[in-house]
């Protein structure tokens, strides 16, 4: 049986590939169990600078197998149970990792793959993208996550929107309401990704991970803890060899090295 994900790691580089396109990636089992073997593998590989999710084929994922839920000989909520604890113990261990993430979105994506879509500290779309709630269409609510970073992107408004009408969000409107940063041509989106999440992978992980972290922890501080707390990563920042490398690098006007 082919796994229905695809994890290959190379030069400080991971990518998470969802790979069972005649199936639309759906979110079974056996995709919830090799996901949350992928992102510990990653979590555990200080190699690992950056971490890259896309999909192969023409839908990122289409979400939860129905099918599944449809099986009446168990109740429902241990099916869902079954499916649901893997994959957020895996995105919560997702949501510590300090290396930027970036997702790059292929195609039409709904359900638990809008939590998979949208995990990334960056998030490239295809321009066939299409995102749909789908949730509430069949009796269910939001998981993976997706409920709350389309409102941390979008607001809550926007998130009531996409989880109660059940509509089709097309590309251009995923960018325009912030669910997106960046929407490329179906054919360049896979070579816009690797570029980007390459070229993380080449920067300062120290701070790379600081950036994130005063970032995710803008939203707690009052602005004067946040005051503090910048002065303390900036010294910090400074005090590594990446810092005093890339200074030098500017001065000398070449791309800096770093660790």
């Amino acid at each position: 049986m082919t796994s229905p994900l695809k994890l290959e790691i190379d030069a400080g580089l991971a990518v998470i590939t969802f790979n069972n396109p005649e199936r639309a990636n759906v979110l079974d089992l056996a995709l919830a169990q090799a996901f949350a073997a992928a992102v510990t593998t990653v979590a555990g590989d200080k190699s690992v600078r950056t971490l890259l999710i896309t999909a192969a084929g023409r839908q990122f994922c289409a979400g939860g197998d129905i099918t599944v839920f449809a099986d009446g000989s168990r109740p429902l909520p241990e099916i869902l149970q079954e499916l649901l604890d893997p994959v957020h113990e895996a995105m919560k261990m997702l949501t510590l990792l300090e290396i930027p993430i970036v997702c790059a979105i292929n195609g039409a994506v709904g359900g638990g793959g809008i939590g998979f879509a949208l995990c990334g500290d960056i998030v490239l779309a295809a321009e066939s993208m299409k995102l749909r709630g789908g949730y509430s269409a069949i009796g269910l609510t939001p998981d993976v996550g997706g409920s709350w970073f389309v409102t941390r992107r979008a607001g809550a408004a926007k998130a009531k929107e996409v989880f109660l009408t059940n509509r089709a969000f097309p590309a251009s409107e995923c960018l325009a309401i912030g669910l997106v940063d960046a929407v490329h041509p179906d054919a360049h989106l896979h070579e816009a990704a690797m570029k980007l999440a390459r070229q993380l992978a080449q920067g300062p992980a120290q701070a790379q991970a600081r950036i994130k972290a005063l970032i995710n922890a803008a939203h707690h501080n009052s602005l004067h803890q946040h005051f503090d707390l910048e002065r303390d990563n900036m010294f910090a920042s400074g005090a590594t060899e990446d810092g005093k490398e890339g200074i030098r690098a500017f001065i000398e006007k070449r791309p800096a090295k770093f660790q």
